[in-house]
Formats: C-alpha cells, structure tokens, sequence
C-alpha cells in the first residue's frame, strides 16, 4: 500500500508520537507564550531594529519593498537539526531558486518546532504582521504523530485560513497536505490526509498534496529520529513544492515589476 510504505521506516522508529516537539502541554497542546521570531531571508529577525519615523524633509519617498513570501509551518519547515536551517531548510532552498530566475521577493520562515494546528492558529496573528502576497500553510504534521482528533485538525485549518482571508485578502495561498503514519489506522490515516485537500478546496487556495513525498520513510532522507528530513530530504520537498509555488513566485514578481514605475528604483 503506498501510504504504508512510505511511513513504514517512519512508525518503525515512534516509541511516543512527540518526535517533532517537545511533550505537549496538559491540554494536548504546545504552550505558546510569546511570538516566535521569523526568520526571513535577509537575516533580520521579525520586527527588530524597524524605524517609525517618516522620511526627512525632501528626501526622496521610500520604494515599495518586494512582495513577501511568508511560510507557516513546523519543524519541517523550521529545518530543525540541520547544520543551517537559514540555507538549508526547504523554504530557503525555494527562495534560492527563485533568486536563480531573478525574482525580486522576499521570504521569510516562519516554522516553529513543535507546533500543532491548534498552536498555528494562536500564532497566526502574530506571524502576519506584514500582508504576504504569498502565504505557504504546513501544519498538521505534530497532530497526525500524537492522534490529535481530525474533526479539530479541519476545524483549525478552517479558522487559519478564515483568519489569512480576513487579515490579507488579496494573498495566494498554499496548503501543504501531510499524512499520518499507519500505526494510528487507515481509518484515521484517510481522515487525516483527506482533511487537507478538502481545506484547500474550501477556501479555494493552491495545495501541495504531499511535502514529504519521496522523503517520508526514506532513511537515506531523514536524519537519525527517522522523522525530520536531512538536507538532501529538505531539497526534495522543495522539489515537491516548486511546481505549484514556482508559477506563483513569478506571477507575483512580474506583477511587481509591472506595478513599479520605470526609473522608481524599487
């Protein structure tokens, strides 16, 4: 069966279904505090060192800066464990193709380690504090390895990209499928994946029907927790990612290059 196959190596290696995070929190949940940093591919970290004050009397008008790419996810988006997630994990590696084609946007990586649907959708705010033109969902994952309830996955799923469609209206968006492994049953592994082509039909957003296609289950791929992917994996799912995300980075940077007046500089 090709779900099986693929999880084996992944079930085979789950003694608790917390590999990706840290033990939950009393509710089943993680416990967000405080807004994680974002990282984007400048460098910068989410809302350091920014300016308020206007621009001096008689300068010039700032430009516009680049559209931007925000991606939302766990630590398969984080790259947790690799030697330099910033170069390494998959957002980083779409954004260097992207760079390689010349197009003028910016990304930014927002994962974070342990997070569950629930915990995305307390975060939501707090990561979209810029409007992307681009929002890239990954989410789930932590849910499927602990047997969260499905109904509250698609529940969260509806509230997240209720909350994109309010916030950022004129966004594309991208849901990223994830799929259980089998020791939790078929009957709930179907549900799970189910879930995320359902969301994205719903809310009318592009989906990825599978990141971890061809990385899940695959030592070669994983790193020692046989769960999270190693550099080699990071680029197969920026493999599996580019042939939806690719059409939209450059549809978004030719619409900027065309909305930006010659001479403008931006």
């Amino acid at each position: 069966m090709r779900i099986r196959s693929r999880w084996f190596f992944l079930a085979a290696t789950l003694v608790l279904p917390v590999a990706c995070s840290p033990a939950p929190a009393p509710d089943g949940q993680e416990d967000a505090l405080e807004p994680p940093a974002a990282v984007e591919g400048s460098g910068e970290r989410s809302g350091e060192g920014r300016q308020e004050a206007g621009p001096a009397l008689g300068a010039e008008p700032a430009s516009e800066p680049p559209p931007l790419v925000l991606f939302v996810g766990t630590s398969l988006t984080e790259g947790l464990g690799l030697p330099d997630p910033s170069r390494e994990a998959w957002p980083a590696r779409v954004e260097r193709r992207a760079r390689d084609e010349g197009l003028d946007l910016r990304f930014r990586n927002a994962g974070l380690s342990g997070e569950t649907s629930a915990g995305a959708l307390r975060r939501i705010d707090w990561v979209m504090d810029e409007s992307p033109a681009i929002l890239v969902l990954e989410t789930g994952a932590n849910d499927g390895l602990r047997g969260l309830s499905v109904e509250q996955l698609e529940a969260n799923l509806d509230a997240i990209l209720a909350r994109v469609r309010e916030m950022a209206p004129e966004a594309r968006v991208v849901v990223a499928g994830m799929e259980a492994p089998p020791n939790l049953g078929s009957g709930y592994a179907e549900a799970f994946r189910e879930a995320y082509p359902q969301a994205a039909r719903r809310w009318e957003t592009e989906f990825i029907p599978f990141l971890l296609d061809g990385v899940a289950g695959n030592p070669r791929l994983n790193q020692a927790d046989g769960i999270h992917p190693t550099a080699e994996g990071h680029d197969r799912m920026a493999e599996v990612a580019w042939p939806i995300l690719g059409p939209l980075l450059r549809e978004v940077a030719e619409k900027r290059s065309s909305d930006v007046p010659a001479g403008s500089g931006g």
